[in-house]
């Protein structure tokens, strides 16, 4: 349910940005290419550096006012890869869809100088849509049975991967084993998810703690449009792991 609680969060958070700001909202999915178990601690430890960088850049810095960002890992089991990518939501300023826009390969040249890859990763942005509604309930059962299905597998690690498809089926085996040592390594005292700008500071104002602890709380419709498509998108999210939920 965590994933559940970050996007209900994230759903207040965008909220109290929009009557503060009046901002407009992009979502930001950033890649690199899959990489072997042993290379995945060291691949996001760059990711991480990359992402910092990229936000310093004079470009992104004029156009966007903050941003939340979500480590999550999915596993090829065919090649037995990693594929760690940042999901990222930004708030941007009322001018962005205009002259501060940023194109889909201006995001990709950015985060390939970021990383200093000799390839072109692979860059999504879309614009976030309103919804009129969401339906909590479907959403809270989706995310559930994904979780319920690799239970008795992940308590054997000691790594809380409470919110995961990553491994295969529930039984204990070889191939499970890699995957939550590998997961461990690179995850362990790792922070998932992170805010900046102006979305860390509402965090803040609004006092919500930390998304791991405490229950969910009632997930309240507002007639926010835009913060309910954000909620409905992000609900799906995992920071951590999971294999792609697609829909």
């Amino acid at each position: 349910r965590r994933s559940l609680k970050i996007a209900y969060h994230n759903k207040l958070i965008v909220e109290e940005a929009n009557r503060q700001y009046g901002c407009g909202w992009i979502f930001l999915t950033l890649t690199v290419r899959n990489v072997k178990g042993e290379r995945l601690k060291p691949q996001i430890s760059e990711m991480m550096e990359g992402f910092r960088k990229l936000f310093q850049y004079k470009k992104v810095k004029t156009s966007v006012l903050g941003f939340f960002r979500a480590l999550e890992i999915t596993k090829n089991h065919e090649e037995d890869t990693y594929h760690p990518h940042f999901h990222v939501l930004i708030p941007v300023r009322k001018n962005y869809f205009g002259k501060n826009y940023i194109k889909q390969s201006e995001w990709t040249s950015l985060w390939k100088k970021a990383m200093k890859l000799d390839y072109n990763p692979i860059v999504d942005i879309r614009r976030v849509k309103g919804k009129a509604k969401i339906d909590a309930e479907q959403i809270e059962n989706d995310v559930r049975e994904a979780m319920m299905e690799q239970k008795a597998v992940l308590e054997i690690s000691k790594y809380p991967v409470k919110d995961t498809d990553v491994v295969r089926g529930n039984k204990v085996t070889e191939d499970n084993l890699n995957t939550v040592f590998y997961l461990d390594d690179a995850l362990a005292a790792r922070r998932l998810i992170g805010y900046g700008g102006i979305l860390k500071e509402i965090h803040k104002e609004l006092n919500l703690g930390d998304a791991e602890d405490g229950d969910l709380v009632k997930i309240e419709e507002e007639d926010d449009e835009v913060a309910n498509g954000a909620f409905e998108v992000m609900a799906y999210w995992h920071p951590g792991i999971k294999n792609y939920i697609i829909k």
